[in-house]
């Protein structure tokens, strides 16, 4: 194939990516307004159907001149912005947006499109800047005990509240701690996510209104990742907040990858449990880095860096151990309703498998040596039911003892 070829199947190939993705995301647009419009179990009036086919012949302009002119996928987003208006509250809005950004956010970040997360702490749904007196008018009380929650892909700092229960809140409650919860877009690799946390640590600690007394760590999914990562960025760049580290518990971290992302399903089902993110599902092959990254659980830049991210091929991660001098706490959810005596065949929690939770390897060189009495299975549990599970709080707190 002449070079002029190469160039011109490689356009094409470009070309059609971004109208298949621009129609993608129009049909999940068009999809998520008939859900809004016509929520479940409730009837739909004359007036919501006459909104419903007159915004169908919207969306059928969109994509029948997609196919013409090939335009890129922002015209779409800035379709979804609109219908995100329409949703009731700022919970839902900010559920999807997460979503979106587990699904896309390396696109998004990428193009600076409005809908990207940007890092940052977060207390009862407010960000927190990083100076002292910001920090004293945010919280009623402030001590020098820092409990931060990370959570997980597609989700955000709300989404630790669940059925009535929080908990960081009640962590906070019973233990004096000050909660500082992270908000963070799961659609870029964790170890950018990493980095990036590496950083706003120093500056709270440094700006922390109290002299710092300790932190811990309390991290669910993939947020165990990103707290890994910026451990050990931290560490090599000598960074002041890892000194205060004391305890990292995982809720559901896929340590050793999750096995669902091989097929690109791991989207499909956490989406299941958000009602207007179902139709997102469909973008599940233009998995973003973070979801890919987690495969084989993904720490640092070396991790993937010089290789094709959808390409089938072996774990070429680089190991790394858990931190020393800071004690680690790893819990795995499984489905399974009897207790079994050999963990390795437990079923995992729809999502993680318990091996790879627990930092297990079939490489003994490569497991992560948690302490036995540092480790724990929830049985009967999913991974959402994770961050509710009054089981899964008291075994936490057993620990913080």
């Amino acid at each position: 194939m002449s070079n002029k070829k190469k160039v011109s199947s490689v356009l094409q190939g470009i070309t059609h990516l971004i109208i298949d993705a621009t129609i993608g995301i129009t049909e999940v647009v068009e999809a998520m307004h008939k859900q809004i419009l016509h929520p479940p179990f409730s009837p739909s009036t004359p007036i919501q159907h006459l909104i419903t086919n007159i915004a169908g012949i919207t969306y059928n302009n969109i994509k029948s001149s997609t196919q013409i002119i090939g335009k890129s996928a922002d015209k779409a987003l800035e379709q979804l912005s609109s219908v995100l208006g329409e949703i009731e509250t700022t919970n839902e809005k900010e559920a999807i947006r997460s979503v979106l950004n587990g699904v896309v956010g390396d696109y998004l970040e990428k193009n600076e499109n409005p809908l990207k997360i940007t890092m940052q702490f977060k207390y009862q749904g407010k960000a927190i800047e990083l100076n002292r007196k910001n920090i004293e008018n945010t919280y009623p009380k402030v001590n020098g005990k820092i409990l931060l929650m990370v959570h997980g892909s597609c989700l955000n700092d709300a989404q630790w509240c669940r059925k009535g229960h929080n908990h960081g809140m009640e962590l906070a409650n019973d233990y004096n701690k000050t909660p500082v919860y992270l908000n963070y877009n799961s659609g870029r690799h964790v170890s950018t996510n990493g980095q990036n946390l590496n950083e706003l640590l120093e500056n709270l600690i440094l700006n922390w209104p109290v002299p710092v007394e300790e932190l811990i760590i309390v991290a669910h999914s993939m947020g165990g990742l990103v707290a890994r990562s910026a451990v050990y960025y931290g560490q090599i760049e000598q960074k002041l907040w890892p000194k205060y580290l004391k305890k990292i518990i995982f809720l559901g971290t896929p340590h050793h990858g999750a096995p669902l992302e091989h097929a690109g399903n791991y989207l499909e089902v956490i989406l299941e449990a958000i009602p207007y993110a179902r139709p997102i599902a469909r973008l599940g092959k233009i998995r973003s880095a973070g979801v890919t990254d987690l495969r084989f659980g993904n720490l640092i830049d070396k991790d993937w860096e010089n290789s094709n991210r959808f390409k089938m091929e072996g774990d070429k991660r680089q190991h790394i151990s858990l931190p020393e001098k800071i004690e680690c706490y790893s819990i795995a959810g499984s489905n399974s309703k009897v207790k079994e005596t050999d963990s390795m065949q437990l079923r995992g929690d729809n999502l993680v498998g318990v091996k790879s939770a627990l930092g297990l390897h079939n490489d003994p060189t490569k497991g992560l040596k948690f302490k036995k009495e540092n480790t724990w299975i929830a049985y009967e549990i999913n991974h959402t039911e994770l961050l509710s599970s009054p089981q899964v709080y008291l075994k936490i707190k057993s620990w913080m003892d």
